[in-house]
């Protein structure tokens, strides 16, 4: 079995596709198999188009060879631990067959801090649906038995560990089993279980036999139910030897661990944000040896003067006029020097690596004959940060913004790369405007990317709403797409909801008397959380367009 790792990326142009690290839930793979430790809090798949990826999907898009990448089994969203994928036919039958006759060792850990008078017992009953939960019911003929074994490995004052090797994968089976003996979960509220912000309950080994190779195999994982759920999430995601920007906490989303407040985590410096003044600082996920920085949101930023507007310094070592982060090995330079904004938007992590890698999802490549020499139009540049990502791959970037001080900013991330931003183009002006110039001038491109601003005002066009005028936006880059080149389109206007702002696209398409070949959407990735409380808010597609 050849496990597949990818090598540390290195910093400077390439002519073909780069490569990124592993995420860091990756525990093994080979031709046939990928095991991963899914942290708490995340589905196993996504419950709906646009409430964000499962870690199924998330990992299925990533990479080229993981398109074929099969659910064999299911872990709750707020269950932790190990789940195994099939990647090929053969492995996908052999392991289904395995898990239908239960042939699959499966251990969990739980904790409960209720009394548990013995030390090891067998639980066997039917577990039935009962409204919004399972309960456990006496077997009788014809009902489906759940048999559970259980056996305690640890006592504390405060609760008890157990083990449960489930025999057979009844929904809920271990926490319905053990709420009936009187031992609920500690965090499972649905069954008594007292208050936590995580349920204490983990997936920490597997044994099958391997599909192709006919042996057994075994693999482990801790339980770390006192690691805080939010920085399992993270650690999960994150890659540290190659990203050291993200979001630690975001808000609500992350039950239990700061309300309001959203965490950034930014090289060595923490920004904190909320609507108003921070009443505790979450300590459990924000190191103390870390700069530590706050900024109120603000409604009228336009209006405030960029000094009053900017991060605050709250306590620890304070940041230079300038400082560098990595998100997948790219280097960007950060400011709380600079106002309101910092430099870099960490929700388009992953988007910024589909360019660098030279892959949008599952059967979707951007360029499948290669990125050397495309070019890529990135609308509305900021600071570059897609730009930097299409030269590092080998294409020819062009950076589009109204703003000189950016697009000087976006000529510093290239140099901070090794790139020569006098191989690129650096264009100030509208992107109407410019869009229309671009277009009389012949220029075609291989990919457009769109990611304006909900709200932006220029001469010469004047005022722009996302939420009203993405369908326009549309229409002019369309003029500039080459055939069977790739739209990228994104916007985190509240009030244009993912339905409207799919179908204001397809509008725009047809009306141009173009189609849609190829077409992946995606909300911001998984360190933004998606949850009741705390609604999905970017919205980005891919679109390959005839």
């Amino acid at each position: 079995m050849g496990v597949h790792l990818n090598p540390t990326p290195e910093n400077g142009p390439l002519t073909s596709q780069r490569t990124t690290f592993l995420p860091p839930c990756v525990v093994f793979e080979d031709d046939h198999l990928l095991v991963v430790d899914k942290p708490p809090g995340w589905n196993t798949h996504a419950p709906s188009p646009y409430a964000g990826e499962g870690i199924h999907e998330w990992l299925k898009h990533r990479e080229p060879r993981w398109a074929d990448l099969a659910i064999l089994h299911r872990l709750d969203k707020d269950t932790s631990g190990l789940l195994v994928f099939g990647k090929t036919p053969q492995a996908n039958r052999s392991l289904a067959r395995q898990f239908e006759e239960h042939l699959v060792g499966k251990v969990y850990r739980f904790r409960t801090d209720r009394e548990v008078g013995i030390q090891r017992c067998v639980e066997t009953s039917a577990v039935v649906r009962n409204g919004d939960h399972h309960v456990a019911r006496p077997w009788a003929v014809g009902m489906d038995a759940a048999e559970t074994a259980f056996e305690v490995v640890r006592r504390t004052p405060g609760f008890t560990e157990l083990e449960a090797r489930p025999k057979t994968g009844r929904t809920h089976q271990i926490r319905v089993h053990a709420a009936h003996r009187g031992w609920p979960l500690i965090g499972d509220a649905l069954y008594g279980g007292t208050a936590h912000p995580r349920l204490h309950l983990a997936s920490v080994r597997l044994e099958f036999v391997h599909p192709t190779l006919g042996t057994p195999v075994v693999f482990e994982a801790p339980d770390r139910f006192d690691v805080p759920p939010a920085t399992l999430l993270r650690a999960a995601v994150v890659h540290p030897a190659e990203t050291d920007a993200f979001r630690r906490l975001h808000g609500a989303a992350d039950a239990g661990a700061g309300g309001g407040i959203h965490c950034d985590q930014l090289g060595p410096y923490v920004l904190l944000q909320s609507e108003g003044e921070p009443s505790g600082i979450p300590a459990e996920v924000v190191p103390g040896s870390d700069g530590l920085y706050f900024k109120q949101w603000n409604r009228h930023v336009r209006t405030t003067a960029a000094e009053a507007a900017g991060p605050r310094h709250l306590r620890g070592p304070e940041a230079p006029e300038r400082f560098e982060i990595r998100e997948n090995g790219v280097r960007y330079e950060l400011s709380f020097a600079e106002g309101y904004s910092v430099g870099l938007f960490l929700d388009q992590r992953d988007n910024r690596r589909r360019l660098l890698v030279n892959h949008v999802a599952s059967g979707f490549p951007l360029f499948p004959e290669g990125t050397a020499g495309r070019e890529v139009l990135n609308c509305f540049a900021y600071t570059g940060g897609f730009s930097v990502c299409a030269a590092l791959a080998g294409a020819r970037a062009t950076s589009l913004d109204l703003s000189r001080k950016y697009l000087d900013w976006a000529r510093r991330n290239f140099e901070r790369n090794g790139l020569d931003p006098a191989a690129h183009d650096f264009i100030y002006g509208d992107v109407f405007d410019w869009i229309r110039r671009l277009g009389k001038k012949g220029r075609r491109f291989d990919a457009v990317l769109l990611d304006p601003p909900t709200f932006s005002r220029s001469k010469e066009h004047g005022d722009f709403r996302a939420e009203r005028d993405y369908g326009q936006l549309v229409s002019s880059a369309l003029a500039v797409l080459k055939p069977g080149g790739v739209l990228f389109a994104s916007t985190n206007a509240a009030r244009l909801e993912p339905e409207r702002f799919l179908s204001d696209i397809r509008t725009a398409i047809t009306a141009a008397g173009r189609r849609i070949i190829s077409q992946h959407y995606v909300p911001q990735p998984p360190d933004f959380p998606i949850s009741r409380e705390e609604p999905a808010y970017l919205k980005t597609v891919w679109l390959r367009v005839s």
